[in-house]
């Protein structure tokens, strides 16, 4: 356990008959407001010199001393993991995941995680919730993400997200040739029957993805995709949803569709893709502490910039066939 110089702060008398724990959420908004009650459930918060409930009301005028504590919340073993760090300072990381990095230990993935390698390069991140992570990416999606290093990052930036205030931005290839972009608005929640996916449900959380073209192949679509929600496996479930699964997805993927008459290294690589093609290539938020705007870009990784160049190449190959024949 790891104690910080306290904080004082005076309760305002406009305040006078308001809970306590409400009221210190506005006095220390670097904190949640489920943490700040914590600590004043634990004795961290003293009010007049002496400890008091999260429901009671305040006066107005009450001295108010907050030990921040900071209990360990992980207990991952650090490992030496390589990591592309995009954007570092003292209050976050910014990070290029690569497809197959789990992102949090499990019983199947005990070690190997991102968080394993999140807390070998800075050790101080197992005093955070989740190590410091703010959204997850799936295994074998790769991309950009955002680590908090501090307590009042981390509350800012999940505050952001909540908001809908961070810009995510996806490149998915799918199966079928789509004519024009569009918003997927249809709630998701865990299947019905297997527990292990995700599907489209009315009795769902709101799920919310816009879509445009990005580059059109003969039986294939680049796309771009933008969350306005964070659900889990969204862009997946919702691309499956609209018949436009995603190419090679395990979960979601549908049968396998290759173009007529396709090359031979073009049917290999359609075959051959075991993971979903869907990159987290753009993050672009506040910065949770100056206020700054920051803006990452992950480039797209190498099996699927291979499999867009043999899927533009079959589309100009054909392209030039039927020039022919006229």
């Amino acid at each position: 356990m790891n104690d910080a110089s306290p904080r004082i702060a005076r309760i305002p008398d406009a305040a006078a008959g308001r809970r306590l724990d409400a009221v210190l959420a506005e006095l220390f908004p670097e904190y949640s407001r489920s943490r700040l009650s914590a600590w004043i459930k634990s004795g961290d918060v003293q009010v007049d010199g002496a400890p008091a409930r999260p429901r009671d009301p305040v006066r107005g005028g009450e001295a108010v001393m907050l030990a921040v504590v900071e209990d360990v919340q992980t207990h991952a073993v650090a490992e030496d993991i390589p990591l592309d760090v995009l954007y570092e300072d003292a209050h976050l990381f910014v990070l290029d995941k690569p497809a197959g990095l789990v992102v949090h230990p499990g019983a199947g993935n005990p070690a190997g995680t991102l968080v394993n390698a999140l807390l070998h390069r800075d050790p101080n991140l197992d005093k955070l919730p989740r190590a410091g992570i703010v959204h997850r990416l799936d295994k074998d999606t790769s991309g950009v993400m955002v680590v908090a290093r501090t307590l009042p990052a981390h509350t800012a930036l999940v505050a952001q997200l909540s908001a809908r205030e961070v810009h995510r931005q996806y490149l998915a290839i799918v199966v079928g040739a789509l004519v024009s972009g569009g918003t997927a608005a249809a709630p998701i929640d865990r299947h019905p029957r297997d527990r292990l996916r995700m599907a489209v449900r009315e009795d769902g959380k709101e799920a919310v993805t816009h879509y445009r073209l990005r580059e059109r192949f003969r039986a294939h679509t680049a796309l771009e995709c933008r969350l306005e929600t964070g659900r889990t496996h969204q862009i997946r479930v919702h691309m499956a949803h609209l018949k436009y699964p995603i190419v090679g997805d395990p979960l979601y993927g549908g049968p396998l569709k290759l173009p007529k008459g396709a090359s031979e290294e073009l049917i290999a690589a359609l075959r051959g893709f075991k993971r979903q093609a869907l990159h987290a290539e753009v993050l672009e938020f506040a910065h949770p502490i100056t206020g700054a705007p920051v803006r990452c870009e992950a480039p797209v990784p190498d099996d699927m910039q291979q499999l867009m160049r043999l899927l533009r190449e079959d589309a100009a190959a054909h392209a030039e066939v039927e020039r022919a024949r006229r």
